[in-house]
């Protein structure tokens, strides 16, 4: 059975209104390793104080955001105002709009320098992502596991699901999986090399409210 079988079964048998597509290789090798090295060389990388259980520390990550013009991203205390598109992003951005069959105006991009960088668990469920957003995530570079688990797994004991993501893969969640699943990307200390996450999103501008 294919991660994406697997991970289509469990999610069913949890919630049928939650759904993922999971595309390995949508941008070949050659392709995604320039794809890579443009991004880490272009990119205004910043690195911000986040509160965690009343601790302000910095974040276990590098991030840019990518947007079009007026389209802010606030989380956790952090405001980033966009910037520009730029020729390979727009590359990018294309491609993953194809693959997804949906238009997105912004992009989160998260570097990951090694392994003992991380995303702790959470949903992408902010107000300005709309209900049922659709989340494109796009990984370059080192391969790296991806854990999705159901919010309510204390109660009904389920285990986490854990998958894997090589350079060029996407992983698509679309209808209700941010209302009912959390996900991160755990550290993997042995892993040496980077990584960049680009999860593209259809953001609404902040003076318009959730309808």
């Amino acid at each position: 059975m294919s991660q994406l079988d697997s991970l289509k079964n469990y999610m069913n048998e949890k919630n049928n209104n939650s759904d993922v597509i999971y595309l390995p290789g949508l941008i070949p090798l050659p392709a995604a390793r320039d794809h890579e090295a443009q991004l880490r060389e272009q990119l205004a990388w910043r690195c911000d104080p986040i509160t965690i259980y009343g601790k302000t520390v910095l974040q276990p990550r590098l991030t840019a955001w990518i947007a079009d013009d007026g389209i802010d991203y606030r989380y956790s205390g952090i405001t980033m105002t966009p910037e520009p598109w730029t020729p390979v992003m727009e590359s990018i951005r294309r491609e993953v709009q194809r693959a997804a069959n949906c238009e997105f105006n912004s992009v989160l991009v998260n570097l990951y320098r090694d392994g003992n960088d991380y995303m702790g668990w959470h949903r992408d469920n902010e107000p300005e992502l709309g209900q049922q957003p659709v989340i494109a995530s796009l990984s370059l570079g080192a391969t790296r596991f991806f854990d999705l688990r159901h919010r309510s797994y204390r109660d009904n004991k389920l285990p986490v699901q854990r998958y894997t993501l090589n350079t060029g893969d996407l992983l698509i969640m679309r209808g209700r999986t941010q209302e009912e699943w959390q996900h991160r990307v755990p550290k993997q200390k042995k892993i040496l090399q980077s990584r960049i996450n680009l999860s593209f999103r259809q953001t609404l501008p902040r003076h318009r409210k959730r309808s």
